[in-house]
């Protein structure tokens, strides 16, 4: 195992969570990305005061989706020249303003689905830094197949 396997890196991004009728909801969401997860990006999004709801994302995926319309299914992400909703003159710090480039992020779930706008900036600056630990087509040297296997033997 590398040094890199064991690393973890986190950023806080502020995201724009878009209900429907078009307006906005500031919220804080945690980034976090291990070498020992090395396809995976974990998002805990801070809603009120509960414990924070976290969402998984294949790094490829966030990677994409800051290109073209990316994702089937229970999450789709897609970029967009800026905010499909009207600010309504609210200063949001570290989120996406007019006129930014946005990474949309779109979550469906039994429970309900969401639409959430992250300043694509951010994200990929985050994302840079996870290829700093894991380049791009590299992601398998860096996992434990013996490790990962035992541990699903012992949960079976």
């Amino acid at each position: 195992m590398s040094k890199s396997s064991s690393t973890t890196i986190s950023a806080e991004l502020g995201l724009r969570l878009v209900v429907p009728q078009q307006t906005i909801v500031p919220l804080v969401a945690s980034m976090f990305y291990s070498g020992s997860d090395p396809y995976a990006v974990r998002m805990a999004f801070h809603v009120g005061t509960d414990e924070p709801v976290e969402w998984i994302f294949a790094r490829d995926l966030l990677a994409a989706g800051l290109e073209s319309r990316q994702g089937e299914g229970d999450v789709q992400v897609w970029p967009s020249p800026g905010s499909c909703a009207e600010p309504g003159g609210l200063e949001l710090t570290g989120a996406a303003r007019a006129g930014e480039l946005v990474l949309n992020i779109e979550l469906s779930s039994p429970f309900g689905q969401a639409h959430f706008e992250a300043p694509a900036q951010a994200m990929s600056a985050f994302l840079r830094r996870t290829y700093q630990i894991v380049p791009a087509g590299q992601e398998s040297s860096y996992i434990d197949i013996e490790a990962e296997l035992n541990d699903l033997l012992r949960k079976a």
